[in-house]
């Protein structure tokens, strides 16, 4: 190999980043952890932040407790109440970008357009929409879920003449107050923001296709006394974790993936549902029975709820569950003829998920493209963030990496996977690690063999709407395992999973 081969072949970054909300800045922090200092953050949006800088509509909020919401390594003493609002967690972004060093090392307005495996560089060459291109040896993809707002396939939708927004998208001067409005979705978005516009707005009609398990939110204020304690001693709030931690996984995911040894579990948790709704609706027996779930809690996310219910007994508020077959310059139609005439449409239906897997068109080994890869062979990964054929490149969230518990959980022990087949590739001097075929296969394998055993594998599953499952009935959005166990295996997973490799002499060998 000439000086001059040498040169091309050298990558501009060491690690790219794609994604600065917090599944990258946790990838960056544990990077800088880890002493490795030659990386980059790719950020499509104009600031750091990911869905907490996107959504701004009224009332978003965490919907799990922000003890646990949180790094492990980096708690937040901060924190006004168990379920802090979007703008709390937007500081604590920027909190930790700015305590850990890395707005040097984030660059804004990066949108990916594509990511190419060059085979004889070991490296990514990684093309921009401005035209340019950056190149890392390793890729980590950590652009989340809820990035890319979905838009239902409605008849006539973009034919509305009144205001029109979608919540991922919120327009803060559109004016609600004394106004028609409409909300189409029934999901988190829509739980959150009801509560907080339904006082204002002159009539609203909620158009629900699927409704969902939601359960009374412990939204208590912290005291600033209690705070003092946090930050003189972290200890008192790591142990606070510890038993929110628990909780999610005891009351979701051990319920959810261990369904067929423990229905109880479900079934308590769908009565405790079913009591906050009776609550809540007033003994309205008609509108509590449009209000209740047909599915199975855990067949799609639940959602903690604060005055979501209530507000449906609201006079100016009315709960729409005929399907809407079109939208008009004027209103919506349902499938009945009933024509509602607004003058603003709120779109509250959610994040393309698995279907912006992957995010952006990425060719690995011989040219292979990952979408079609998934498409054709079914969703898979090896331990929820490599894939076979695609060298020196991860998912923070990808399929099977979300147990259904702490996205931070998640992020912790996804990072540490991560992390451990880096600084081996760097010991031993290898410029590629791809995960063996076999091996990626038998994780796969273990993952189908537990799905059966799931609550996604219940029949009322197949009516619940629910972005966790795929076109085979597969449900990859979510890790058939608890954070725990995952977290156990990107600790101990045999590094000789993956084949360490240099280019020698223009040619590659396998290190020892």
């Amino acid at each position: 190999m000439n000086e001059g081969e040498r040169e091309s072949s050298a990558p501009q970054h060491e690690v790219l980043v794609i994604g600065a909300g917090f599944s990258g800045i946790g990838t960056a922090i544990g990077l800088r952890r880890a002493g490795i200092e030659d990386f980059l953050l790719l950020e499509a949006q104009e600031d750091i932040g990911g869905s907490w800088h996107a959504n701004r509509y009224p009332g978003v909020a965490v919907d799990i407790s922000a003890f646990s919401y949180s790094y492990s390594f980096e708690p937040n003493p901060s924190w006004s109440r168990a379920f802090p609002v979007g703008a709390e967690l937007k500081a604590y972004a920027d909190r930790c970008v700015d305590k850990y060093g890395l707005r040097a090392r984030i660059r804004l307005g990066a949108t990916v357009e594509r990511a190419v495996y060059d085979e004889a560089a070991h490296l990514w060459r990684v093309d921009l929409a401005d035209g340019t291109t950056v190149t890392g040896r390793f890729v980590v993809c950590a652009t989340g879920w809820l990035t890319r707002p979905k838009m239902p396939d409605i008849e006539g939708l973009h034919r509305f003449a009144g205001d029109f927004v979608h919540t991922a998208r919120w327009d803060p001067s559109v004016e609600l107050a004394g106004r028609r409005v409409g909300i189409l979705g029934t999901g988190a978005s829509a739980i959150q923001l009801l509560p907080e516009i339904a006082p204002s707005a002159d009539r609203l009609h909620v158009f629900q296709r699927t409704p969902n398990w939601i359960f009374p939110k412990p939204d208590v204020p912290i005291p600033r006394a209690v705070r003092k304690v946090f930050a003189a001693a972290p200890w008192t709030q790591r142990t606070v974790r510890q038993v929110t931690d628990t909780v999610t996984e005891l009351g979701f995911v051990i319920a959810m993936i261990h369904y067929r040894r423990f229905p109880f579990l479900v079934q308590a948790g769908e009565a405790v549902s079913r009591l906050y709704l009776r609550s809540q609706v007033r003994g309205d027996r008609d509108l509590m029975a449009r209000l209740t779930p047909r599915h199975r809690l855990g067949c799609k996310r639940p959602s903690f709820g604060k005055g979501y219910w209530r507000a449906f007994t609201r006079d100016n508020v009315s709960l729409v569950t005929e399907p809407v077959t079109r939208v008009t310059e004027t209103g919506v139609t349902t499938a009945d003829g009933d024509e509602y005439k607004l003058d603003v449409l709120i779109l509250a239906t959610g994040f393309h998920v698995l279907d912006n897997l992957p995010p952006f068109p990425l060719h690995g080994l011989g040219g292979r493209d990952l979408a079609e890869f998934w498409r054709i062979e079914r969703f898979q990964t090896y331990e929820g963030t490599s894939v076979k054929g695609f060298p020196n490149l991860w998912f923070i969230v990808g399929p099977y990496s979300f147990t259904g518990g702490s996205w931070f959980g998640m992020i912790d022990y996804q990072v540490t996977h991560i992390l451990r087949v880096i600084t081996e590739a760097r010991r031993r001097g290898a410029t590629q690690a791809v995960v063996r075929p076999e091996k990626h296969d038998r994780s796969f394998r273990r993952v189908l063999r537990r799905q059966p055993n799931t609550v996604f594998a219940h029949d009322s599953c197949r009516g619940a709407n629910s972005y966790y499952f795929d076109r085979y009935g597969d449900a990859p959005a979510v890790r058939p395992a608890a954070t725990y166990e995952a977290a156990w295996r990107a600790r101990h997973f045999d590094l000789d999973d993956y084949r360490f490799d240099r280019p020698e002499g223009g040619h590659r060998h396998a290190t020892e």
